[in-house]
């Protein structure tokens, strides 16, 4: 299920990029790009931006969520230097939830979906 492809890598920074460039943004110019309220966009930017950290670095559940968190503590505290924009504790708490729930889908996918040829 979660093989590397050779693209994976440039997904995962260009991502990261995105969703940087989005938070940081004044608020009034920022695209409604989904149909959820900001926890849901935070929880779904750090669920998918897990599952392409693990797709291109093949790190320990860890370490993988141990990088995410800590990526969003940054944007947040990026986003009181930022204008018209504002940390906050709920907005690390989605993303941490999302972390959780991309992790989740990782093992979950490892454990139950078998790999081709290999017959559980």
């Amino acid at each position: 299920m979660f093989e590397y492809y050779r693209g994976t890598k440039l997904l995962f920074w260009l991502a990261m990029i995105a969703i940087y460039i989005l938070a940081v943004m004044p608020l009034e110019k920022v695209p409604e790009l989904t149909p959820f309220n900001d926890k849901g966009n935070h929880f779904i930017a750090f669920a998918v931006l897990t599952l392409l950290f693990y797709g291109a670095y093949r790190s320990h559940y860890f370490y993988v969520a141990l990088w995410m968190v800590l990526y969003g503590v940054f944007i947040e505290i990026s986003q009181i230097f930022a204008v018209n924009r504002c940390g906050e504790l709920l907005d690390v708490l989605a993303d941490g939830i999302g972390v959780f729930m991309g992790i989740a889908i990782i093992w979950i996918g490892k454990k139950f979906i078998p790999r081709e040829g290999k017959i559980s």
